[in-house]
């Protein structure tokens, strides 16, 4: 029978362990330094770096293996107050776990890495793995968590629905057709019609998942596919209480990010947003006023997105702020209007330091207002059978809310372009890696 390995010691376990220590590190190779006397082999893994030494009589037949080659390290702990943690590994013993790797693209051990956005796309698997990059993804995968658990505690199911349907969700929204056993299906642009169907069994239902617009936007800010966080909700009185979830949600989010990601803000250097307990709301008549564009405006520029954002912060020291009652000729046929004028609706979108980061608000819950709001545009309720058989057996008031991750995470950390802190983008020109 095989004897077990020695239990791995990560990077950031090192701290704790007793000099004399025997310990066995694994990762790649993140920098090498070769002096005239001592040698230095900089170990990554995912949890930070580690400092090696090597005398000459040490270093491996076939030399010091190159940036990126996988080792595995066994050594023993001393205290260094010039190494990674107070620590560092003497007396090594080596072993390749791979190949020796190329020289990659890009000085990967560089503090940031000096190289153009295609550069960094296109070896996207590689680039990935510098520090700074990686962090960017650490507050991302904290802001899932964060939003997760926020739901969870509060009583929502999480739900997966299918990608591949049979009809469009979103009015005016381009799709990408697919060849579904000779039939024509669509990429989803949205769970909306699922996760407000889905209300009717779980109340309180939310996804993470991968949605798809076919519209040829060549911008920093807009991508072919991307992550929505989808919340749904029932038995609410109007929006204000889906905001009100919203905060609670946002609020989590940057709680995740605080307690789990302090060392990737510290790396880079983030500005946590300023997201008061009570969101501040204006209505769309009183912000096309605020940013000068006129009455009949059916909908706020990015220019006005960026305006209201800057008033926002001057007069209520908020990073957000909701824009509610659009004009309803703007908004999906689900959305409920505005009860003392149907001219306006019952829904919002979020600013988040200048950009929108958010669309929600209350739906028609009655079978009868869709059968009316369908045929007023022009279309027949039979095409929607399927959704509009939740309704038809009883559908509670409610409302809800999608947040595009990337959008947020780019606003986070104030990025110039979506692309980012997006893993392996798609959008009008980018089909790999």
């Amino acid at each position: 029978m095989r004897s077990p390995d020695p239990a791995r010691t990560l990077a950031a376990q090192l701290a704790d362990a007793v000099p004399g220590q025997h310990v066995v590190l694994e990762g790649h190779v993140h920098r090498r330094r070769e002096l005239a006397k001592v040698s230095f082999l900089i170990l990554r893994d995912r949890t930070g770096l580690a400092q090696v030494v090597l005398r000459p009589d040490e270093i491996p037949a076939e030399g010091i293996p190159t940036e990126e080659t996988v080792v595995r390290i066994v050594g023993v702990v001393a205290a260094n107050a010039q190494a990674p943690g107070g620590v560092e590994v003497v007396s090594p013993v080596i072993e390749m776990l791979s190949e020796p790797a190329r020289t990659p693209i890009v000085e990967l051990w560089r503090p940031s890495l000096d190289a153009t956005l295609p550069t960094l796309l296109d070896h996207a698997a590689v680039t990935w793995r510098h520090p700074a990059q990686r962090a960017k993804w650490e507050l991302t995968a904290a802001s899932l968590r964060g939003f997760r658990r926020t739901l969870d505690a509060a009583g929502f199911t999480e739900i997966h629905t299918p990608k591949i349907v049979d009809t469009i969700t979103e009015s005016g929204a381009n799709v990408f057709p697919v060849d579904y056993f000779g039939k024509t299906a669509y990429l989803a642009q949205s769970p909306q019609f699922y996760k407000q169907q889905l209300v009717g069994v779980f109340e309180r239902v939310y996804e993470v998942g991968p949605v798809f617009r076919a519209e040829p936007h060549d911008t920093v800010r807009h991508l072919a596919e991307y992550r929505s966080l989808d919340v749904e909700f029932g038995f609410i009185r109007d929006h204000r209480d889906v905001l009100a979830q919203l905060g609670e949600v946002l609020g989590g989010m940057l709680d995740s990010i605080c307690s789990e990601g302090a060392g990737a803000l510290d790396l880079l250097d983030v500005a946590l947003p300023a997201i008061p307990e009570e969101i501040p709301v204006v209505h769309f008549r009183d912000a096309l006023r605020i940013v000068g564009a006129p009455d009949d405006e059916p909908d706020l520029a990015p220019a006005h997105e960026r305006a209201l954002g800057d008033w926002a912060r001057e007069r209520y020291g908020s990073d957000v702020l909701a824009v509610e009652g659009y004009p309803m000729r703007k908004r999906p046929f689900y959305t409920h209007p505005q009860p003392d004028d149907e001219r306006w609706s019952n829904s919002f979108d979020l600013l988040f330091r200048g950009l929108e980061l958010v669309t929600g608000g209350q739906r028609l819950h009655r079978h009868s207002d869709y059968v009316s709001a369908i045929e007023a545009r022009g279309e027949s309720p039979s095409a929607y059978a399927a959704y509009l058989d939740a309704f038809a057996h009883g559908m509670p008031p409610h409302g809800g809310f999608a947040i595009g991750l990337e959008r947020w995470v780019a606003r986070l950390l104030e990025a110039s372009n979506i692309r980012e802190v997006t893993l392996f983008p798609r959008d009008l020109h980018r089909l790999t890696p």
